[in-house]
């Protein structure tokens, strides 16, 4: 038996005012290394930083051109005040003199297939994901994915402090849970089987047990888009709850989350914001505005005739996102209303507008990034409008049967990660904000 004691010094933060004029021993990878007639800049890659070393190539034990970018390396040194300009790097008010070098895992490559020590990453898109566990440690792509991670872990720390209940549904299902052929078919031990393309009927079943709910995993889509808006596979923030006086209770707390989540970037990604030259949005009033007003406006402000269209273009929506900034002042725009044969089937009709929804999407920057509404809680609700539409009530027995136990008014939405971390960071195609993206094209790596 070995018994290890509590070290908190495995922690990834270094305190650099506390150290400054100390030296301190800190392991990363090398980001980037400048040899020069002295010496070189070495910039070391850690869990925390991007940190510029200062080495004299007399004072050294590994000369400087012996060293490979990428490889794993632990450097002791002297912690130094510096003004470095390179947004590139964090912290720029600190730099470590460096006494010794060991190397811990030397890079098997002397010039790699992509340069991540440019500032921009001039690669096409496809060499990008092609190389995607080497291009993915520049700089400005990290800084990408740590807001990805801001904003998921927020979305799930400001839904706690509402009450929800995080969640962990099936990704493998029995049947869709939005119908269409947008689904992806497996063999389950000789059993049809699909892939989940959203978490829906598990979030409302979970809103009988606890009343508010919320989850954060992929879904998929099996829709041949080949465009800079859409994935195949993406990671869907979605939340449920249960005890609602309309949709717009929805409206209000997704608004309230967002405001939270822009606030923790503020606060806690101040380096990537820089880095990348990007604004965060403010939440200070809630707009919304009903569909068939949004075709209204684009008829008589912009002169494009949509108004028999069932769904909205992607002009209109990038046209009434402009008309919403300019004229409301606000980036985020509620569209509500929408027609009922472009919903699915558990959203609840508008009792006041027939042929109408009480469902809503969320635009902004040009694209919508939510969807959400009201759905039916009543069962013989749920019996009348699918026998309405055609489909065998039989094939949904275990989701129905949620409704014979009785629910309360209940509604919830999907947030897609990807899209609101590409509007953000003011990205030309979506896929450069998932990980490792998958689309009609690509199932690898």
């Amino acid at each position: 038996m070995q018994e290890i004691q509590l070290d908190e010094k495995i922690l990834s933060k270094i305190d650099f005012k506390a150290n400054e004029e100390k030296d301190i021993t800190i392991t990363g990878m090398i980001q980037n290394l400048r040899v020069l007639g002295w010496g070189a800049f070495l910039i070391l890659r850690t869990p925390e930083y991007t940190l510029q070393t200062i080495i004299d190539k007399n004072n050294i034990n590994i000369p400087p051109d012996e060293l490979l970018v990428e490889s794993t390396v632990s450097i002791t040194g002297t912690v130094k005040p510096a003004t470095i300009k390179d947004k590139a790097l964090n912290p720029r008010d600190y730099e470590i003199h460096v006494k010794s070098i060991e190397i811990i895992a030397a890079s098997a490559l002397k010039e790699l297939p992509a340069d991540t020590t440019k500032k921009e990453l001039n690669v096409h898109l496809d060499t990008k994901f092609d190389l995607r566990p080497l291009t993915l440690r520049h700089p400005r792509e990290r800084a990408i994915f740590r807001i990805a991670s801001t904003i998921a872990r927020e979305f799930g720390d400001a839904l706690g402090r509402l009450g929800f209940t995080q969640i962990y549904s099936p990704k493998l299902v029995a049947s869709g849970a939005e119908g269409g052929a947008n689904i992806f078919k497996m063999d389950y031990f000789g059993r049809e089987a699909y892939l989940a393309q959203s978490p829906q009927f598990y979030k409302q079943m979970m809103v009988g047990v606890y009343g508010r709910v919320f989850e954060v995993a992929p879904v998929f889509r099996a829709e041949k888009h080949d465009t800079s808006r859409h994935l195949n596979e993406y990671i869907s923030l979605d939340l449920e709850m249960g005890y609602i006086k309309d949709f717009y209770d929805l409206i209000k707390v997704e608004s309230l989350v967002l405001k939270s989540i822009f606030e923790k970037l503020e606060s806690n990604c101040a380096h990537e914001i820089e880095l990348l030259d990007i604004e965060i949005p403010k939440i200070d009033k809630i707009v919304t505005i009903k569909f068939k007003e949004v075709h209204e406006i684009i008829f008589n402000e912009f002169k494009k005739d949509y108004r028999a269209e069932k769904d909205l273009a992607p002009e209109e929506e990038k046209l009434i996102c402009q008309y919403s900034k300019e004229n409301w002042g606000s980036e985020l725009l509620f569209v509500t209303h929408y027609p009922s044969e472009k919903r699915p089937f558990y959203t609840l009709d508008d009792p006041d507008d027939p042929g109408y929804t009480c469902s809503f999407d969320l635009l902004f920057r040009n694209v919508e990034i939510t969807t959400g509404g009201q759905r039916l809680h009543v069962y013989d609700d749920y019996v009348k409008k699918m026998t309405s539409l055609g489909m065998n009530v039989n094939n949904f027995e275990s989701y129905l049967q949620t409704f014979k136990f009785g629910m309360p008014p209940h509604g919830g939405l999907g947030l897609g990660l990807e899209r609101l971390t590409s509007q953000i960071c003011g990205l030309a195609n979506v896929k450069e904000a998932s990980l490792f993206p998958r689309d009609i094209n690509r199932l690898e790596p």
